[in-house]
């Protein structure tokens, strides 16, 4: 096993970890898993299932680059663009179609795999870099990401991208309509 491989399963276990985590607030609803995972079926909440899937696979991964013994470097800069260019990616993709068809499923399950792929390409390069000295960065930007995610959640902008329409409301139960 090596790095390229290592990605390429990552692609497809970020993907489907997405479907976990797009429940786990519904399963267990407190307090840490509104921050971290979806509280309704607005655009930004799964944003926040797209970057807990890559945290959650990050953890295992680093695990699988001890056991191979795969030589790698800027691990926590890597999760970090990671995290970041999957919402940037995403909401570049989505918000033109989401504008011309609404939501749609599939598309959303493509748009959503699309971004993946890319930012587990750019992972792999930067995996590859000289190594950079930014993980203290890194991290503290993943835990500002997280910190605005939780406040977002809370305290949502009266914007499209923040409401759910299945249920006609805002944030988490707070800005019902």
């Amino acid at each position: 096993m090596d790095l390229k491989k290592i990605k390429m399963v990552s692609v497809f276990c970020i993907f489907f970890l997405c479907f976990l985590t797009h429940f786990l607030y519904n399963w267990f609803p407190n307090v840490l898993f509104s921050v971290f995972f979806p509280v309704n079926e607005s655009i930004w909440e799964h944003m926040k299932m797209m970057t807990s899937s890559i945290l959650i696979w990050s953890a295992l991964e680093y695990f699988l680059f001890k056991k191979y013994r795969i030589s790698h470097n800027n691990f926590a800069l890597s999760i970090f663009l990671e995290v970041t260019l999957s919402i940037i990616i995403f909401l570049i993709i989505y918000l033109p179609i989401y504008h011309f068809t609404g939501s749609i499923f599939i598309l959303n399950l493509i748009v959503l795999f699309i971004s993946i792929y890319f930012v587990n390409i750019i992972s792999y390069y930067i995996l590859n870099l000289r190594p950079l000295h930014k993980e203290i960065l890194s991290i503290v930007g993943i835990i500002l990401l997280y910190i605005v995610m939780g406040i977002l959640t809370y305290n949502p902008p009266f914007n499209y991208i923040f409401f759910d329409k299945t249920e006609n409301k805002y944030g988490i139960n707070i800005y019902e309509l």
